[in-house]
C-alpha cells in the first residue's frame, strides 16, 4: 500500500491523501466531527438533518445544480451520519476532482439551509421508515439496553420531536458550532497530488476564523448491569440482539476482536452460523458484530427466528457463547479467522472509497492510520489465549444485555430466562 500525506493547515484543517498509481478515479470526503454521540437530547436528531440541509443548495450552486454537477461527471455524492462524525463524500474521475472539491467545499462550509420543511418531511419519513423495519430497529433497542442513559444508545437519526420543531436559526448556529477548521478534515484516494488538494483547502478554507475550538462528548459510560429491552411488533419473527460492552478504538486488543468476531460469526464457516444455520436450520440471518468509539465499544450478536424457534435459538446461541469462553481456539480456527480477517482488508483496500475511508475515519479520531504490513503483522500475532481471553471478558453471561423486536413477551422471556435468568425485562 502506499504511503499517506499528512498535512494541517493553519487554520486547524487536517488533508489527508494517498495516491492510488494506475486508477483514474479519486474518493473524496469531507469529514465532520459532529454525531449522535455529540448532542444533548435536545439536539438529538440535528447532526442528521444537517447534513440532510448540505444538499440543498450554497450560496452559488442550487440544489438541482449540485445533481446535476454529479449526474454529468458520471460521479456517486453522498453522505453519512454516524455515532461520532459526519462525512460527505464522492468519487470522481481525476479530471474532474476540482470541481468536485468546490461544490462539497461550499456544501460543506456555505450551505444555505433553505427548503428546511421539505427535508425535514424528508427526514421524519426516513425516521418512520426505520421504525418499520424490526431488522434495523432491533440494533438501536439493543443499543439503549448497552448504553442506557447515555448518547451511545441514541438512534443515530434522533428523535422525531426535535427534527419535526427543528427551525433554520437552529440549524445555522448548530453549523456554526460544529463545521468549524479544527473539526474537519480532507481525505482523498487515488489519482490525486496532495499539494494540489492542500492548495485547494487553502482557499476553501481562507475565510474560517481561526479560533481554537472543539466539539465535546460526554465520557464514555460506566458498566451497568446488564438489560433487557423488548419491543412489542405483530413481526413474523423475533428479532434479537444480545452482547454488551466492547472495546474502545485505542485497545490494542482491537485486532484479536476482529478475528474473535470473525470466528465467531462473521462468516458463513463461523461458529454461530454453523450451529444456529447450517446444522439446525433456526434462522435465515445470524452474525456477529462490534463497534469500537473513543472510550468505549460494544460486540453483539444478531438471530431472526420465527415464534416457535425461539426457545431453542437462544438455548443453542448461550451454549456457543459458553464454549467460545470454555474450549480453545483450535490451531484450524484460528488460521482460518486470521487469513478471513487478512483477506478482507486486502480486499477492501483494492477500492479507493475504502481508502479515503479509512484515511478520513482515522485522522477524524485522531487514531495513528497504519501501513498495510503493520496490519498484516498485528493480525498475525494474535493467538488462541488471547481470544479466549477476549471472548470470557466481552460474552460472560452475568454481563450480557439483550435487546428484541416481536410479536409476543411472555415467550421472549421465557427464551432470555436460559440465558440470563436475573436480567429484569423492560419495555
Amino acid at each position: 500500500m502506499t504511503q499517506h500525506q499528512i498535512t494541517e493547515l493553519d487554520g486547524g484543517v487536517r488533508v489527508v491523501t494517498e495516491h492510488v498509481p494506475e486508477v483514474r478515479s479519486v474518493a473524496l470526503g469531507f469529514w465532520i466531527g459532529t454525531g449522535s454521540v455529540t448532542e444533548s437530547d435536545e439536539q438529538a436528531g440535528l447532526s442528521h438533518l444537517l447534513e440532510h440541509m448540505l444538499f440543498r443548495g450554497t450560496a452559488r450552486y442550487g440544489s438541482e445544480e449540485i445533481d446535476q454537477i454529479f449526474d454529468a461527471m458520471g460521479a456517486e455524492l453522498n453522505a453519512g451520519t454516524g455515532k461520532e462524525g459526519t462525512s460527505v463524500f464522492a468519487r470522481v474521475l481525476d479530471i474532474h476532482l476540482e470541481r468536485a472539491f468546490d461544490v462539497i467545499a461550499q456544501m460543506v462550509t456555505e450551505p444555505a439551509l433553505t427548503g428546511l420543511a421539505e427535508e425535514r418531511a424528508i427526514v421524519l419519513e426516513e425516521i418512520a421508515m426505520y421504525e418499520d423495519d424490526p431488522q434495523d430497529l432491533v440494533f438501536d433497542i439493543f443499543g439503549e439496553a448497552v448504553f442506557p442513559h447515555h448518547p451511545l444508545g441514541r438512534a443515530i437519526l434522533g428523535r422525531a420531536e426535535v427534527v419535526g420543531h427543528a427551525t433554520r436559526e437552529q440549524l445555522l448556529a448548530f453549523h456554526d458550532e460544529r463545521y468549524f477548521p479544527q473539526n474537519i478534515v480532507i481525505a482523498a484516494a487515488g489519482s490525486v497530488s496532495h499539494d494540489q488538494v492542500v492548495a485547494w483547502a487553502e482557499g476553501a478554507m481562507r475565510s474560517a476564523p481561526d479560533l481554537l475550538r472543539h466539539v465535546s462528548a460526554p465520557p464514555p459510560p460506566a458498566a451497568s448491569a446488564p438489560r433487557a429491552l423488548f419491543r412489542r411488533k405483530d413481526t413474523e419473527q423475533f428479532h434479537v440482539c444480545i452482547g454488551g460492552l466492547g472495546l474502545p478504538r485505542e485497545d490494542e486488543r482491537r485486532f484479536a476482536l476482529r478475528v474473535l468476531d470473525s470466528l465467531a460469526g462473521g462468516t458463513s464457516s463461523s461458529r454461530l452460523f454453523q450451529a444456529v444455520r447450517e446444522r439446525r436450520g433456526l434462522a435465515y440471518s445470524v452474525f456477529t458484530f462490534q463497534s469500537l468509539y473513543a472510550g468505549t465499544g460494544q460486540v453483539g450478536l444478531y438471530v431472526g427466528t420465527r415464534t416457535d424457534n425461539l426457545a431453542e435459538v437462544v438455548k443453542v446461541i448461550g451454549e456457543e457463547l459458553e464454549r467460545l469462553r470454555e474450549e480453545p481456539v483450535s490451531e484450524e480456527e484460528l488460521t482460518r479467522a486470521k487469513d478471513n480477517v487478512k483477506g478482507r482488508v486486502v480486499l477492501a483496500l483494492e477500492s479507493t472509497t475504502a481508502r479515503m475511508e479509512r484515511l478520513g475515519s482515522n485522522m477524524l479520531a485522531k487514531m495513528e492510520i497504519l501501513g498495510l504490513d503493520e496490519v498484516i503483522a498485528r493480525i498475525d500475532k494474535v493467538d488462541a489465549d488471547q481470544l479466549t481471553a477476549l471472548a470470557r471478558e466481552l460474552y460472560d453471561a452475568a454481563h450480557l444485555s439483550v435487546g428484541a423486536i416481536g410479536p409476543d413477551e411472555e415467550l421472549f422471556r421465557e427464551a432470555i430466562a436460559r440465558l440470563q435468568p436475573d436480567v429484569a425485562v423492560a419495555t
